[in-house]
């Protein structure tokens, strides 16, 4: 028996698979439904769901510009990019919400905060490299550019995204010291 994936499934009763069914119809009458959530290409067993958000152009779209799947970048510039970013926004909760932020120097223990998340962070990537891409595992010449999920291109990552993150952070603190953004009401 071949099943199509798309479909429902309709098991006979016992009256049916008897022949003792109603002679007016030879075969039961299917219903194709339509779902909303499905299999991703109708088959089962990918592990992934097919939604109306996963799989429209937009969300495509999107996600081909985040930095970790723009094309033409080398590991090193995508680790860059994605710790800048980090080291940036990162600051903002710990000088905003910290236990010293109405302090003076709430700006510096925010900075001195956010470059140890940021260690914290790139020894975790180390971990996670050390462990999934071992160079055991690894066939050698297999292609010419550095893939990212290689024990070389995880390492060139992992080096990019410390350099960012510390970049970003060192310049959010900069324009926090030297740009004042009170704001006085009128």
């Amino acid at each position: 028996m071949i099943l199509n994936k798309s479909e429902k499934v309709h098991f006979l009763s016992q009256e049916e698979a008897s022949g003792g069914g109603s002679s007016t119809s030879s075969a039961p009458m299917e219903k194709k439904s339509f779902d909303v959530v499905s299999a991703f290409e109708g088959d089962p067993f990918v592990g992934h769901l097919s939604t109306p958000i996963t799989t429209s152009n937009i969300t495509k779209a999107y996600l081909s510009l985040l930095p970790i799947y723009k094309t033409g970048l080398s590991p090193l510039l995508r680790g860059i990019n994605i710790g800048f970013v980090h080291g940036y926004f990162l600051l903002g909760p710990f000088i905003k919400l910290g236990p010293l932020r109405d302090s003076q120097v709430a700006n510096f223990v925010g900075f001195i905060s956010t470059i140890s998340l940021i260690i914290i962070l790139t020894t975790c990537l180390l971990i996670y490299g050390l462990v999934t891409f071992s160079e055991s595992k690894e066939k050698e010449g297999k292609s010419p550019l550095v893939n990212v999920l290689s024990s070389k291109g995880w390492n060139q990552f992992t080096s990019g995204f410390i350099v960012g993150g510390f970049g970003g952070t060192s310049i959010a603190y900069i324009l926090l010291k030297f740009i004042s953004f009170d704001i006085t009401p009128f």
